[in-house]
Parts: C-alpha cells; structure tokens; sequence
C-alpha cells in the first residue's frame, strides 16, 4: 500500500486496442477514486503500465517500459510504478521477483484494485465511466472477453481465459454513452468477436447485436474487427447488405493457407473452406474491403508451405493485410515443436510477401484514382490539408486519405473526397462535397 498521498497518475497503453479500452476503464476508475489523470509519467505522482505479453516483441517493448518507469522512480520523478494487463497476469510472480521495485503487479481487469492501492481510503470496489482516449469521433467497444479456440500458437487463454460475451444491454449502454460524446464511428472488438453470444444463448449471435446497435441513432459507421474464419457467421454478410451505416469491412486473421500449417495451429479449417468462404463473402458483399494477417515462421512451415501462402496471397489481393514472424511462446500447444526456424528465415519471409501486398495495395490503389469516396475527417493537417479514412480503413491499423479542401474541416466530419493520386497504401484527393448525415457510406474497392 502506498504510504504517501497520489494525487496523479500517468496510465501507459502497450498492446491492442482491447488494452486501450481496458486503458480507458482504468481511467475513469482512477478519476471516480479522486485521481487526476496525468498527460506523461514523469512527474506524475504514480505511473500505470497496462502491458501485452502476446509475442516476443511484445514482451520486450513491456519490459523496456517498466524498466523505464522504475528509472523515473529511481531519479525522484515519479513515486509508484504499477503493472497490470497481459504480460502481468501470465508472469506476475517472474516479475515481482526479478523486479522488486515495481510497487504493485496485478493482472487484467484488476481496475479497482489498483484504485484501492494508489487511494488507501477508497472503502469499495468501484469502476467509473469509461474516459475514451481516442480521437472523440470515433471509440472502441469490447464487446467479449477471453478466447475459446485452441490456437497452437497462441497465449491469450493464458492471459484473458475463455471467452465471456458483456450482455447487450451493457454493450448498448456504452455504445450510446460514446455517441453521446461525440463518437461516430464505433468499433466493435473482443478476441473473437464473430463468437459473440455463445456462451450466454448456445449460439452466435453477432448478427442481432449489430442490428441492435446499428439502430442506435448518431451511429454512422459500425465496424467489426478481430472475426474467426471457421464457422463464421453469415448473417454478418446480411447485415452489411442491408444496413447503410454498417462498414463493408471485415478484419479476419487467417493466420496461414496450407491445410497442413492450419491443422498444427489447430485452427479449425482448411484452405479449400477458406477459399470457399472468401469467395462466399465477396459474392455476398461486392464492395467489401478485407483485412486479414498472416504468421510466417510458424515450426510446421516448409519453403513448399512457405511459397504456398505466396501464392495464395498473389491470387486473393487481399485489401488489407499483416504479416507477423512467428513468436515461440511457453505455454501454448506449439511448445513442443520448438522453434526450428531461424530469425533470418521468418524476417525475409515476412519481407517477401509484405512486398507482394505492397505491388497488391499500389495496384488496387492507382484503380481508385478518379472515384469520389465517402470519407470521415480524423484530424486537421493546417494548409488545407487533412487527414482522413474511407470505409475501407480502421484507424490505426490501415490507409488513410489526404484530402485537400478550401473550406474548413473538423474531425469527425464526413465529407467526399475525389481520388487525384495514391501511392502503395494511401490515397491523395481533393473535397468533392460535404454530404448528408444520412447519406449512405459507400467505398466501393475494385
């Protein structure tokens, strides 16, 4: 318990958006127990560290950070450092040994713990109201927590456990408290957000939380991220169909292609039922734009496996996508397999077929010179520049679009904009008009 008297608390987010929003939980706990949130951790009386422990990298940007803060404590600069998150839930008891500097070491979730250990006098459990620390226009909403798939490669069971849907009414709560602060853009995520009410009804039932929340007046783009492959449900394709403010835009990790790496990550499906699937959702969804990441390096992946996902990546153009080298984590159900392949071998595979989606992303985007594209404004840019996103792009993670315009734009305003120009992940263009609130979104990628 902490002796002196904290009146200011600096939170660092590493990791996922899931941890910006557990970021964001944690703050408005912090506030409701008297804290004051400061902008930086040095010179705040106490510094909150939400760490990742998913990969390797990861972990040693986690490290780094702690490391950091308890060279800020050590100089005077701060009085207390605080992990919590993934990486302190799976090694809380490696880090309490090797670094007994750090004041307090709980795990996820764990917000009013931490408010009753920087506030001594705090007599109850408590989470506050949620303080988004995204631009105000657009806010993510979890909407599950924890992962039930056996994926071999894969540590989040360890760290989040299984997977636990927040009810509707809860969900629709927060999404309205959002939109009530400005937010336009609601971006629904949880680990397997596709999975979404199985554990409460024994069946999915993504498709009615979306309609749900796509009625939700002030919504104006609902997107879905962090979707499974295997038994995804298809009613989400209806939706996006048939509802205007629902983004034509689906983030679905594969992981890999070859039948045979997907059977040792255990991931529940082949490369025909993904092709059959990929193929399912275009058909029912034209204009979708997809996203979707890759692991390269994984122990059962052969050269043969290897140009195999090459070539299945040169064939399917995806819009968007990821590649991360593979990441030997204890634990996981690929342990046994060791780590055979060198670092040097996954660093040139993901350089490789990075540069295949690059020649992808340029061609797809010299083929949107010329279109006019509903776009939302995420931030003033000064010389009549801003910067922007279509319907095709989530923040952060995608392409943007430079948008030029004589009259004034803030963030959050939907606007149209005419292609003039793209380079091999962003859009240049020039305001084409200022359109309705109820003008339908359309991004329509060739």
């Amino acid at each position: 318990m902490v002796t002196v008297p904290v009146r200011t608390v600096a939170i660092v987010t590493l990791g996922c958006s899931k941890n910006t929003v557990d970021s964001e939980v944690l703050a408005g706990t912090l506030a409701t127990a008297g804290l004051t949130l400061a902008p930086e951790p040095d010179g705040s009386d106490a510094v909150v560290i939400n760490t990742c422990g998913f990969i390797e990298a990861a972990k040693e940007e986690s490290i780094n950070t702690i490391l950091e803060a308890i060279e800020l404590k050590q100089a005077g600069r701060t009085r207390c450092v605080v992990v919590a998150g993934c990486l302190a839930q799976r090694y809380g008891d490696e880090l309490r040994r090797e670094l007994p500097e750090v004041d307090l070491i709980v795990g996820t979730e764990q917000y009013s713990a931490i408010a009753r250990f920087l506030s001594p006098d705090l007599k109850y459990n408590l989470v506050g109201e949620r303080i988004t620390s995204t631009p105000s226009h657009y806010a993510y909403v979890k909407i599950s927590e924890g992962c039930d798939h056996p994926c071999s490669f894969c540590a989040i069971p360890l760290m989040r456990g299984g997977h636990r849907s927040r009810p509707v009414d809860e969900i629709e709560r927060d999404v309205r408290a959002r939109v009530s602060t400005g937010a336009r853009e609601i971006i629904l995520i949880g680990q397997d957000t596709t999975y979404y009410g199985y554990d409460l009804h024994r069946r999915r039932t993504i498709g009615e939380l979306l309609r749900r929340l796509l009625d939700i007046d002030g919504v104006e783009w609902l997107r879905l991220l962090y979707t499974y492959p295997s038994h995804f449900p298809l009613e989400v394709l209806d939706v996006m169909r048939e509802r205007s403010n629902m983004c034509a835009y689906l983030d679905m990790p594969l992981q890999h292609c070859s039948t045979d790496v997907l059977r040792s990550m255990r991931r529940g499906i082949t490369r025909r039922a993904i092709e059959e699937l990929l193929a399912t959702i275009r058909q029912r969804v034209p204009t979708v734009a997809l996203r979707t990441t890759f692991i390269v390096g994984y122990p059962a992946e052969t050269d043969r496996h290897f140009e195999e996902l090459c070539q299945f990546v040169e064939e399917q153009r995806f819009d968007r996508m990821g590649v991360f080298t593979y990441s030997h984590e204890e634990g996981t159900y690929a342990e046994i397999l060791g780590d055979p392949i060198p670092a040097e071998v996954k660093v040139e595979r993901q350089r490789i077929l990075m540069e295949l989606q690059r020649e992808i992303s340029f061609e797809r985007n010299q083929q949107l010179i010329g279109s006019t594209l509903r776009a939302i404004v995420d931030e003033p840019l000064g010389n009549n520049q801003y910067r922007c996103r279509t319907e095709a792009d989530a923040p952060e993670v995608d392409g943007e679009i430079f948008v030029s315009s004589s009259l004034p734009l803030s963030a959050g305003n939907f606007i149209k904009a005419t292609v003039t120009d793209a380079s091999d992940y962003d859009l240049f263009g020039t305001l084409a008009a200022l359109p309705t609130v109820a003008e339908p979104a359309s991004c329509a990628m060739p």
